[in-house]
């Protein structure tokens, strides 16, 4: 068996763990401005980052937007996901792939359409200025909000997926004998539905909050300059600041941060979730 294994075992290891590996010596180098980096075993790096206030304030704009964007999926995906998992009719396949559409385009090319859709001349103030609701252009775009719409609209398909596939799972019949002893619509959602819902929930919460932490394109193009979050200061470090030391320390706190709040997050749901089966 592990001889079969072996071959994608070997792949993954020289695809990620091997870069990693080099990332992380390089995180304990030392920068220089005339030979980009000196060798060096030392945490300085890691220790600038976390005592600096402003990548506090940029990892704490990055959480606030994670959760944010994570909670919110969750209310609008799990709706859509109910309706799809019991959808009978022929039409099913069709809403199927309709979900998955979205993700065969890329980040920057939906972040390119909200731009056209949230931007001073765009499409929504266009309508407001033509109804004279307002008078001037809103500043819908390169503001927290305009990241917002434009990462959930990104991960909502992952969470719509991973929640009907795992509602999918639970028999008809048990939220029809929950109705037929006198539950009302919400108390089978709240005793039935959400408890034999939970893993996947928690799988879907996991995989889109992981998404948002990461962000990239959309934080970019829908924020602006002013706007900043982890992974475009990652860029900046390697990209502008040719600081590759600071930049892979940066990488791997941001890398920490994302494992250490989704184990924690699966830990207290998945507590909760064996209280409820018990």
């Amino acid at each position: 068996m592990f001889a079969l294994i072996l071959p994608a075992v070997l792949v993954v290891a020289a695809l990620l763990v091997g870069p990693m590996v080099l990332l992380a010596r390089i995180s304990l180098n030392q920068y220089s401005a005339t030979q980009l980096m000196i060798e060096a075993t030392a945490a300085q790096n890691y220790l600038n980052a976390v005592a600096d206030p402003y990548y506090r304030g940029v990892m704490g704009t990055t959480l606030v937007m994670a959760f944010t964007c994570t909670a919110l999926t969750l209310a609008l995906g799990f709706p859509a996901a109910y309706r799809l998992a019991r959808m009978e009719s022929r039409w099913k396949s069709l809403v199927t792939v309709l979900t998955l559409i979205p993700l065969l385009v890329g980040n920057v090319v939906r972040a390119a359409g909200w731009l056209g859709l949230l931007g001073n001349d765009g499409l929504i103030n266009a309508a407001l200025r033509g109804l004279h609701i307002t008078a001037s252009p809103l500043q819908l775009i390169y503001t927290p909000g305009a990241v917002a719409i434009g990462t959930i609209a990104v991960v909502l398909p992952y969470m719509i997926l991973t929640l009907s596939s795992v509602i999918e799972s639970i028999p008809r019949a048990v939220e029809e004998a929950a109705a037929n002893l006198g539950a009302s619509g919400f108390t089978v959602f709240r005793r039935v539905v959400w408890p034999l819902a939970l893993p996947g929930t928690v799988a879907g919460c996991v995989l889109v909050f992981i998404l948002c932490m990461n962000t990239y394109a959309t934080a970019v193009l829908l924020g602006g300059s002013q706007f900043k979050m982890m992974a475009p200061a990652v860029y900046d470090q390697f990209s502008r600041g040719m600081n590759w030391p600071f930049g892979a320390a940066l990488a791997f706190i941001l890398l920490a941060a994302t494992l250490v709040l989704t184990a924690l997050g699966t830990a207290l749901l998945g507590r909760r979730y064996a209280r409820q089966i018990n």
